[in-house]
C-alpha cells in the first residue's frame, strides 16, 4: 500500500508516468481508501467502450456532446423532461433521498465524491438504478487551483472507483463549485467524460431553507432544465415533496441527465453558447458544490 502511494506521489510531482504520459492517462492500478482498489479493465478507454455497447452506456447523442469538449448547462427544451441532480454524496441523507425518489417514481443523477464511497459502499448501485451516477472528484477540491496532474488524478481515480462500485461505466462529470477551465475540460474529454453544469441552482449549499429551495427549483422547472441540489442537506430532503408536486402540476418528467440529453439533446450552437444558450446569466457559478 505504501509503495503504491509513493509511486503515485512521484508521478504527480513529475507530471508524468513511467511511460511518459500524464498521470491521468495511466491505466495502472492505484491504492484507494476504504479497501477499494483497481482500475476497470482497459482504463478509461475501456470504460468508454463498455458504455458504447449499451446498458448503462452513453447514447450517440451523448457521445457527440462529449466530443465537443464543452460543458452542458441544459438540454434542447423541446420535450417534457428535466434532470434533478444531487451532489456530494453518499452521506447520511442518501438512503432517505432514494426512498423518496422510489416512492414517487422520480429519477435523478448523483454526482459522487470518491472519498465518500466507503461510507455506503453499495449505495451507488441503487443510485444508478434510479437514474445515473457521475464523477464529482475524489476530495471535492477547487480544480482550477490545482496543478494539472493533481486535477487529473482527482477526476480519473473517481471515474475508475465509481465505475467499480456502481457496476457500470461513468461518463458524466461535474466539477466542484462549477469551477472549470481549459485544462479540466481537456482532461474530462480525454477520458470520455461529459461536463455537466446546471440551469438552476437550488441554493441549498448557501443555507437556503426548504421553502426557498422549493421556490428556486420550481421557478426553474422548464423543459430541458438541469437542477443543482445536494443530497447532504436535510432542508433539501424536506423540499423534495413540493418539487415532486410541481413536476406533476407542470406535466414534467424527471429523468437522468443522460436520458434527458439523449431524448432532447442541445444543438451544437446552443452548447457553444455556454450558459447563455440555456438562459443562465453567469456561465460559471461558485455557489454550487
Amino acid at each position: 500500500m505504501l509503495a503504491a502511494i509513493s509511486l503515485v506521489a512521484v508521478a504527480l510531482a513529475s507530471g508524468r508516468t513511467s511511460h511518459g504520459r500524464p498521470p491521468w492517462q495511466a491505466s495502472a492500478a492505484a491504492a484507494l481508501p476504504g479497501g477499494l482498489r483497481a482500475v476497470p479493465r482497459g482504463g478509461a478507454s475501456g470504460t468508454r467502450h463498455a458504455a458504447a455497447r449499451g446498458g448503462s452506456g452513453e447514447s450517440r447523442q451523448v457521445q457527440r456532446l462529449i466530443a465537443l469538449g464543452r460543458p452542458i448547462y441544459c438540454a434542447g427544451r423541446r420535450g417534457n423532461e428535466v434532470a434533478l441532480t444531487f451532489d456530494d454524496g453518499p452521506g447520511p441523507y442518501t438512503r432517505l433521498v432514494l426512498a423518496k425518489l422510489r416512492k414517487h417514481g422520480v429519477h435523478a443523477t448523483f454526482f459522487v465524491v470518491g472519498r465518500n464511497l466507503p461510507l455506503l459502499p453499495r449505495i451507488t448501485r441503487q443510485e444508478r438504478a434510479l437514474g445515473a451516477v457521475g464523477d464529482h472528484t475524489f476530495t471535492h477540491p477547487l480544480l482550477t487551483a490545482l496543478a494539472p496532474a493533481e486535477a487529473g488524478w482527482e477526476i480519473v481515480r473517481t471515474q475508475f472507483v465509481l465505475a467499480r462500485a456502481s457496476g457500470g461505466p461513468v461518463f458524466l462529470f461535474r466539477p466542484p463549485y462549477g469551477a472549470r477551465n481549459a485544462t479540466t475540460d481537456r482532461i474530462a474529454r480525454a477520458h470520455g467524460l461529459l461536463d455537466i453544469l446546471w440551469t438552476v441552482d437550488s441554493a441549498d449549499s448557501l443555507g437556503a431553507n426548504y421553502q426557498q429551495i422549493e421556490r428556486n427549483v420550481i421557478s426553474g422547472l422548464q423543459p430541458g432544465a438541469i437542477i443543482l441540489m445536494h443530497e447532504n442537506h436535510g432542508q433539501t430532503v424536506r423540499a423534495l415533496l413540493g418539487i415532486f408536486a410541481a413536476l406533476r402540476h407542470k406535466h414534467l418528467r424527471a429523468v437522468s441527465v443522460s436520458q434527458l440529453l439523449t431524448d432532447d439533446p442541445p444543438s451544437t450552437a446552443q452548447v457553444k453558447a455556454g450558459g447563455l444558450g440555456c438562459g443562465v446569466r453567469r456561465a460559471t457559478s461558485y455557489n454550487g458544490g
